[in-house]
């Protein structure tokens, strides 16, 4: 038997069984800490093809299945960003895929009668929008609904500006062959949006001060205050109206459906995202770790995300056991918005670190009284694209930089 150390986050040990049949992953739940319960609660058997050889003084050669849970975030990608794991790097471009596709298939056509719309069918969709051969498939379409809407009169004077107020904005995807199953070592389920596309999206995008989370997406702790987060990102996700369902209702009805259906096997939710789709990733996250108990490991691999929420809201992320990788271009200003971040490592913010910020106590006072004050969350792997300003904020720009990534230490 060799035992192996799950890390800090996992709080047990596995114990690794090699049989000539297969190898079976224990986790013994009367151990495990409050997240590794969220994790697992059952055994993982995995077929022996695709296994890497394990000999008397020969080391086991490590593949992707061997090591998901790392690449989820199990251990805050410890070890994994500095320099860039080459495997890691390929998953995050493969998510990167997942949100290329959802662009791909938007119709931003706004003189057509399917604007704002999917232009293909879920059974084809990852296949027509480019993206072949994933081992995926497309079973829910997503749509967010806005608050704020155009004016009436734009409709007229300036008919382009004309935005829907529900907009098709991803989907949910399942891995569900056998090979990639046995190739990622887990059925996958990716949770993937685009990001800014119409009128109506770019009006919530500034609605930009802090609100509460709803009670049903939060958990009371009296270490903490109210977890909240940007307003216009959260009408986005939690509004409907009599014909549209909330993008947080659907989230929901169809997690509980996968949780139901593949209970008894390993199980990983990856949610990707670019742009408001990165806030909207990190958001969703928040909602089925805060609302599944027994949710598997939720991960976020993000690009080019704003900020999304407060202190609180970061706390409550840390608390449920959300990973989150935000992937961010040095050079790109939406990752700096909305908001300021105020003593971001101090954990009493009732003292006034005038230093540390390098602004009068007043102003930091005035921002947390008007509610401006967010931090970042998550692991960060920061890149750069050398000051190109045009295209910093392009998702094809982001993929670019991961895949050409040197691990360029002066950008730590």
């Amino acid at each position: 038997m060799m035992r192996l150390s799950s890390g800090n986050n996992l709080k047990t040990n596995c114990n690794i069984v090699f049989t000539k049949q297969h190898m079976e992953l224990v986790l013994p739940i009367s151990k495990c800490s409050t997240l590794s319960k969220r994790v697992v609660a059952r055994s993982f058997k995995i077929t022996n093809s695709g296994l890497g050889h394990c000999s008397v003084g020969h080391r086991a050669v490590v593949g992707l299945r061997d090591r998901w849970m790392e690449f989820q975030g199990i251990k805050n990608w410890e070890g994994l960003l500095d320099p860039l794991d080459d495997d890691l790097r390929k998953e995050i471009l493969r998510y990167g895929e997942f949100v290329e596709a959802a662009y791909r298939c938007f119709d931003f056509d706004m003189s057509s009668p399917t604007y704002a719309t999917c232009l293909y069918p879920k059974s084809s969709m990852l296949t027509d929008s480019g993206l072949d051969k994933t081992g995926y498939k497309v079973i829910k379409n997503l749509y967010a609904t806005c608050v704020v809407q155009m004016p009436r009169w734009t409709k007229k004077t300036f008919p382009n500006l004309a935005s829907p107020r529900s907009s098709w904005i991803g989907y949910v995807a399942v891995c569900d062959d056998e090979k990639e199953i046995t190739r990622l070592g887990r059925r996958d389920v990716v949770i993937a949006y685009r990001g800014t596309a119409t009128s109506s999206e770019w009006l919530e995008n500034f609605r930009a001060t802090l609100t509460c989370l709803p009670d049903d997406m939060t958990t009371f702790d009296e270490n903490y205050d109210q977890p909240m987060v940007q307003s216009g990102l959260l009408n986005l996700y939690t509004t409907n109206t009599q014909c549209d369902q909330s993008l947080q209702d659907t989230i929901r009805e169809e997690i509980s459906k996968i949780l139901d259906k593949y209970n008894d096997e390993p199980l990983s939710i990856t949610i990707t995202g670019h742009s408001l789709g990165a806030a909207l990733a990190t958001l969703t996250a928040c909602d089925i770790t805060t609302k599944f108990s027994n949710a598997p490991i939720v991960s976020v691999v993000s690009f080019g995300g704003p900020r999304v929420g407060n202190k609180s809201f970061r706390c409550l992320l840390e608390k449920n056991g959300t990973n989150i990788l935000r992937i961010v271009n040095s050079d790109d200003p939406i990752t700096k918005v909305p908001g300021f971040v105020i003593d971001d490592d101090i954990d009493d913010m009732a003292e006034s670190h005038v230093a540390s910020t390098g602004m009068p106590s007043w102003l930091q006072k005035f921002m947390e009284d008007t509610q401006w004050v967010y931090a970042e969350v998550g692991k960060e792997l920061r890149l750069s694209s050398k000051g190109d300003i045009a295209t910093c904020h392009d998702l094809k720009t982001y993929l670019d930089l991961v895949n050409n990534y040197e691990n360029d230490t002066s950008l730590a």
